[in-house]
């Protein structure tokens, strides 16, 4: 990353010379390790939860909520800890939701009973929702010369890989080593740490906003969101068709077109829909919203092909996507430095065309296919695509937004990026489950599973010619951000 790109980041927000440029690439850190450790909280426990279940003595169906409690307040507040980093600014969201992650890790590393461990998860989520949009508004604020804000989105992007990545790794480490306990404890001191240099380093809010709250667009905006969430993840545990799962996402449903209702009226609303009138933000979170479901589909369902057809285990799996994320760290480093001369569009349409190759390679994949030609290949090709894409869809659905909607954008797009993901695994789940039931009497269990997730890579090809197509409405160049209106 340039130094002379981050030195006029920083000389945008007051920093001057060597000393400028150290703060711009501090902040950078500061942002990419928020990002790591939100992503990193949303797996690291899947592998802790036999040891979680046998310790504080949860059912099966309430050790669950250990992940689904966390999942559901990170979505469903998004948008509302978004709105309130323009209204409070930044650095102080950004603060509170750190202090709330570290103090509900904390909790939930001493939880002495189920309840206490959930109700932990449940402020976990609540403090990501609140430091996930900061991090971007921080960004949007911060580096505004175009080349250094898309370096920044790419560092941005690259560390909620990582995080994703680390999850089940740094999980089962410290489950196996020392206690599940510390899959929680490590955030506390990390937590601090990220707090000091939020408060050192941050630019403060130039401006107090004090706006009337958008109570009935906070409640319905956030209910609804929780609500779609909840329902479609029992879709994708195998409820499809219940009356437990419908009832949610109908409920989502009809809350969020209530939202969309309210905040059309609102004098101030908690989403302007007048931001949709920007083609980048418009197309940049409808690309959002299909790209999850793509991620879903290499990181979700290739673990899943590697050990119920290939046979590997856990371990093995997750070292056989290894290659794949560290593809995908090196591409985004690469498209991030080039998205200020190429443009959204450019680098999705790349994108694009690497998932649709990679995606129907995968799809010729079966038991009786080597991990080196059926998997390793096509994996590379869509982890490509992956660090071609992400950057340049965050970087459009946040541009061109007056900097007092920066946390706003930063929310929606985030939550686009979170909903697309947990509908597409929905979806996805649901098509592989109805693909391997109908498979012909007598078909070995290997081979009707693969047929399955023959489908879903399929149908993740079907997602990235949607995104390909949605690309060609973005503006051919970067969009700069407008002016800052008058409060």
């Amino acid at each position: 990353m340039a130094t002379g790109q981050y030195e006029k980041s920083a000389t945008a927000r007051g920093g001057t010379g060597p000393a400028g440029g150290r703060r711009a690439r501090l902040v950078l850190a500061l942002v990419c390790a928020c990002q790591f450790m939100v992503i990193l909280d949303s797996s690291i426990v899947n592998v802790a939860l036999p040891s979680v279940r046998a310790d504080l003595g949860f059912t099966d169906t309430g050790v669950a909520w250990v992940v689904n409690g966390y999942l559901l307040a990170f979505a469903g507040l998004l948008l509302l800890g978004g709105r309130a980093a323009d209204l409070a600014g930044a650095r102080r969201v950004l603060t509170a939701g750190l202090l709330v992650f570290s103090v509900s890790s904390l909790v939930g590393g001493l939880a002495p009973t189920p309840g206490v461990l959930v109700a932990a998860r449940v402020a976990q989520g609540v403090g990501a929702a609140l430091t996930a949009p900061a991090t971007l508004a921080v960004i949007h604020t911060h580096f505004t010369e175009p080349g250094a804000r898309a370096r920044a989105f790419g560092a941005w992007a690259s560390s909620g890989g990582v995080g994703g990545l680390a999850g089940a790794i740094v999980g089962g480490a410290f489950t196996t080593g020392l206690s599940w306990r510390w899959v929680f404890l490590v955030n506390v001191p990390v937590g601090a740490l990220l707090v000091a240099v939020a408060l050192t380093r941050l630019s403060a809010a130039r401006t107090a906003r004090r706006e009337p709250v958008d109570v009935l667009g906070a409640l319905t905006g956030t209910l609804g969101l929780a609500a779609l969430v909840f329902g479609v993840t029992g879709i994708a545990d195998g409820g499809r068709g219940s009356g437990a799962v419908l009832g949610p996402v109908l409920t989502g449903a009809v809350l969020l077109g209530v939202f969309l209702a309210v905040e059309s009226r609102a004098s101030h609303p908690m989403v302007p829909l007048r931001l949709f009138r920007s083609r980048a933000i418009a197309t940049g979170n409808a690309m959002l919203l299909l790209f999850g479901g793509i991620a879903i589909a290499l990181w979700y369902f290739t673990a899943l092909f590697l050990q119920n057809v290939l046979g590997f285990s856990a371990l093995q799996a997750g070292l056989g996507q290894t290659p794949a994320a560290v593809g995908f760290m090196v591409v985004a480093r690469y498209a991030s430095g080039r998205l200020a001369s190429a443009g959204v569009r450019a680098l999705v349409l790349a994108g694009a065309a690497c998932f649709v190759a990679g995606f129907l390679w995968l799809s010729a994949a079966g038991p009786g296919s080597g991990y080196a030609t059926g998997v390793l290949g096509p994996t590379l090709l869509v982890s490509a695509g992956i660090g071609l894409t992400f950057p340049a869809l965050m970087a459009a659905s946040t541009a061109g937004a007056p900097e007092e909607y920066a946390g706003t954008v930063g929310g929606l797009a985030t939550t686009a990026h979170q909903v697309g993901g947990s509908v597409g695994l929905a979806v996805l789940a649901t098509a592989a489950g109805a693909r391997a039931a109908d498979a012909a009497p007598g078909t070995p269990a290997a081979a009707a599973v693969a047929a399955g997730y023959q489908l879903v890579f399929l149908l993740a090809a079907g997602l990235a010619v949607a995104v390909a197509l949605i690309s060609l409405l973005v503006p051919g160049r970067p969009v700069r951000r407008k002016p800052a209106e008058t409060p």
